[in-house]
């Protein structure tokens, strides 16, 4: 699905934008400073946003006093005067405000757009990620391996950090560590990250971008003028073919990651000692070391190819070896990924909320030999038959549920007919509860009951961090023999 953005948008500069008329389209982390800093500018500022509760309103009084016009509960009708849209990740281009945007011939920007034009001439270089999964564990993974290089970074972007006010900001950067969406690419056509990596492809946000192939060319836009290195993952031949269409600068390279030996030019595994084949003086013959597989937290296969990207932009950038060793020994992940709760009577509870996608859950299931596992919530429209397939030889049970829950019993039906299946009819506060007490039922000393979803939250919670909470509260009453009062 093409954007929006009109030659306008290329001719348009930020020195232009004392006097004129701009909408900023959303508020939260992204639009807030997005306004703030058009505000500073001199522009003439208002602020759509959708929903209208107390958060909403918190913020717009905030931006008022400042002279910025928030409208709530308003989104679709495009303000009289608008010469420039600056849009916060999520909303669709096929948004009522943009087509009318379109039809007006008015350009539309990102807030990633804005703070790329924003940053001075002596700002520090992005080393950018993108990817369907695992963005946020590379990019603070990429944060510590510079750090311990001793050198001034911070991890931003989609991360929950807004790029702008760290743009903004006083505080001097060596670099940043960057993470981005499909959403934010797709209105950003101006940036040109030092290198940047794609972690993966597969289906999502397709209700969103379109199409797979609109979905797939938006994370594309990561690589595009690129200095140093374009990473791609040498067992997701898609990023490649990003690699191949990307116009990047003269003396770029395509750097690959996997994990089994790597050949030229690509980072990998060889026997539990993740190595470097594309930073070093003769890449047919030598093979640099940077880390224990051990050095990798959790050391799960997908969290290892997260760590040899983060490796590769690291070295694009010149880190050393050992930064590479020292900043993985020192990364510590966020809750709810991947993340070990409890062992109760020789069986393992792992909570994976943040899989909130097949891609993911696939991941988190490989992960484990013998497995009960706890799935369901919002599909998204996606489908679960090569997830069940991948995975049944591994599976001792499955406890389902939320909303979507049938589509995975369907699958399971049709591909692992041996599995004992538990679908739980309930979406109150003590169904998780109930959910970890059958899923203990399940399983045997040595298994582990692991909570990958392979869907959206939305259904029973309010985010996948409070599906998560849910679940180890679970465990942890489950360790102490407290049962809950709904039992």
């Amino acid at each position: 699905m093409a954007s929006f953005v009109t030659s306008d948008a290329a001719a348009l500069d930020v020195s232009d934008l004392a006097g004129r008329q701009v909408t900023v389209a959303g508020l939260g982390v992204s639009g807030v400073p997005a306004a703030r800093a058009l505000r500073g500018l001199g522009a003439s500022v208002t602020v759509v946003n959708g929903s209208d509760g107390e958060p909403q309103r918190a913020q717009a009084a905030e931006l008022e006093p400042l002279g910025i016009t928030v409208r709530l509960g308003d989104g679709e009708a495009l303000p009289e005067g608008t010469e420039l849209i600056v849009t916060t990740p999520g909303w669709k281009p096929t948004s009522p405000l943009f087509l009318a945007a379109a039809e007006a011939g008015v350009p539309i920007w990102g807030d990633v757009e804005l703070a790329w034009r924003l940053r001075g001439a002596d700002a520090p270089p992005w080393l950018a990620v993108t990817g369907t999964n695992g963005k946020t564990t590379t990019v603070r993974m990429l944060a510590a391996i510079l750090e311990a290089a001793g050198l001034r970074t911070a991890a931003v972007g989609n991360i929950g950090v807004s790029l702008l006010d760290i743009v903004l900001g006083d505080e001097p950067y060596d670099v940043l560590a960057v993470e981005l969406s499909s959403y934010q690419l797709h209105w950003a056509p101006s940036l040109r990250a030092h290198s940047g990596a794609v972690l993966n492809l597969a289906p999502d946000h397709l209700d969103w971008h379109g199409s797979m192939a609109a979905y797939a060319a938006d994370k594309g836009r990561i690589y595009e003028g690129n200095q140093v290195a374009c990473v791609y993952n040498a067992a997701d031949p898609a990023t490649e073919d990003l690699v191949r269409a990307a116009d990047v600068e003269e003396g770029c390279r395509a750097i690959g990651f996997t994990l089994g030996t790597p050949g030229p030019s690509q980072l990998g595994v060889v026997e539990d000692i993740l190595v470097d084949r594309a930073f070093v003086a003769d890449r047919e013959k030598q093979a640099q070391e940077l880390a224990e597989v051990s050095d990798v937290n959790p050391p799960a296969p997908h969290n290892i190819a997260n760590a040899l990207a983060a490796a590769a932009l690291a070295r694009a950038f010149g880190v050393p070896p050992r930064a590479v060793r020292d900043g993985l020994r020192a990364f510590r992940p966020d809750p709810h990924r991947v993340e070990h709760v409890a062992d109760v009577g020789g069986v393992a509870y792992v909570d994976d909320s943040k899989a909130t996608n097949t891609h993911a859950a696939e991941a988190s299931l490989g992960a484990y030999e013998h497995i009960v596992w706890i799935a369901g919530g919002l599909a998204k429209g996606a489908t679960f038959d090569e997830l069940v397939l991948t995975a049944a030889k591994r599976l001792r049970g499955v406890v389902l549920i939320g909303a979507d829950r049938a589509l995975i019993g369907e699958a399971l039906a049709r591909h692992a007919t041996d599995v004992p299946v538990v679908d739980l009819d309930r979406t109150d506060t003590g169904a998780m509860a109930a959910a970890v007490r059958e899923a203990a039922r399940l399983a045997r000393p040595g298994d582990t009951v692991l909570m990958a979803p392979a869907c959206a939250s939305m259904d029973m919670f309010t985010n996948y961090n409070k599906r998560g909470d849910a679940f180890a509260a679970a465990v942890h009453d489950l360790a102490s023999g407290r049962v809950p009062d709904d039992q």
